[in-house]
Formats: structure tokens, sequence, C-alpha cells
């Protein structure tokens, strides 16, 4: 029990550092925040539909999959374009809507999760090599370890995102008068990220590409 105990803090703690860095997800999650405090819980889930299965599939070998130059490039392509026309619907929605974070996602934050963690090629890349070392140390344990190493993984996306929406949600719920200013400043700061990383996405995607 006390290496399953060692183990699982380690888990904790690369999780979190992975978990807090920004990025898109984060940018979608305070984006909806604004107007559904329990936006994060629910991209965490979307987000878990896609992890949890990856997590046993690695195991099976997919993880030398996402390291092929091809695979890599296929993802960054189609996650670069998604995020692209993601940013870009957000600001278009606060140049033309007077609330538009009601209009913003219309897939909802379950589908949010779900798109966003299968187009993105650093949380594949990154689970194709920091994971499934995690997932090898887990599996060296027991299945038990295992399934509780998926569990606990998940609930730091859980937590951070549940904690980023509601602060969110707040901010935008205590602003009074001014709660519009300032939630399109918000929409408008996530539209530019969401653009930042799709940019990103293509041109690593090319430049593996064509160098």
């Amino acid at each position: 029990m006390d290496g399953l105990g060692a183990f699982l803090l380690k888990t904790i703690i690369i999780s979190l550092s992975g978990v807090m860095a920004p990025g898109a997800v984060t940018a979608a999650t305070i984006a909806q925040g604004t107007r559904n405090r329990w936006a994060g819980t629910l991209i965490s889930l979307g987000h878990g539909v896609v992890e949890i299965p990856l997590i046993f599939l690695l195991m099976l070998g997919l993880g030398l999959i996402f390291k092929m130059d091809p695979v890599k490039i296929a993802i960054g392509i189609l996650g670069g374009g998604f995020l692209l026309w993601m940013g870009a619907d957000m600001l278009r929605q606060t140049s033309v809507n007077s609330n538009p974070a009601q209009e913003a996602f219309k897939g909802g934050s379950i589908m949010t999760g779900i798109v966003l963690s299968a187009t993105n090629p650093y949380f594949l890349f990154w689970w194709a090599t920091v994971g499934l070392n995690l997932a090898i140390g887990a599996k060296e344990l027991g299945l038990t370890a295992l399934v509780l190493f998926a569990v606990v993984h998940w609930l730091c996306d859980l937590i951070w995102l549940s904690v980023l929406s509601m602060g969110a949600f707040m901010t935008h719920r205590s602003a009074g008068l001014f709660s519009s200013t300032i939630q399109k400043g918000i929409l408008i700061f996530c539209g530019v990220a969401l653009l930042f990383f799709g940019g990103k996405f293509l041109f690593d995607a090319l430049k593996l590409w064509l160098f």
C-alpha cells in the first residue's frame, strides 16, 4: 500500500502540472464558465470520455501510433483548424450579440471537452510519453492501481476545471451592471487564446510535414 500511495501522490503532482498549464481547454472552460458554473465539470466529463479509454488503449500499443509523424501531422491540422474556427466564432459572437456567451459553444460543454481532447496533439503526445510511463508504472502495481491511476488523474482534471468555471461564473455574476462588458472582455481574451493555440497546432504540424 505504501508503494501504491507513493505512486498515486506522484500521479497527482505530475497530473496537476499538466492540467493547470494554460491551453485551449482552459480558455474554453473560462469562456463557458461565464454563463454556466458547471461548465468545467461538464467539460471534464467530455474530457474523460476520451481520456479514460485512451489510458487502456495505450497499454495495448496505441502510444506507438501517436508517435508516428503522419498521425502527429493529421491531428495537428485537424485540431488547429477546429481551434481556429472555435476562436473566430467566439470573437464573432462578441460583435453581434449583446450577450455573446449565450450563443457560444452551441454543441454543449461535454462535446467541447470531447472535441478539444480528441483533436489536441499535445494532449495525445503527453499520453503517448509521460502518461504512458505512468500507466506502465500503475500496471506493474496491479489492475487496481491502474484503475485508481485513471480515476485520480481524471479527478485532477475535474477539480481544476470546475474551480476555473466556478471562478469565472462568480466573477461574471459579481460584476453587476458592468457584467456584459467584462463578459465580452473575457470572451475576447479566450477567443484570441484559442486562435493562438490553433495557429500553433497548425504551424507545428506543417513544420513537421515540410521539414
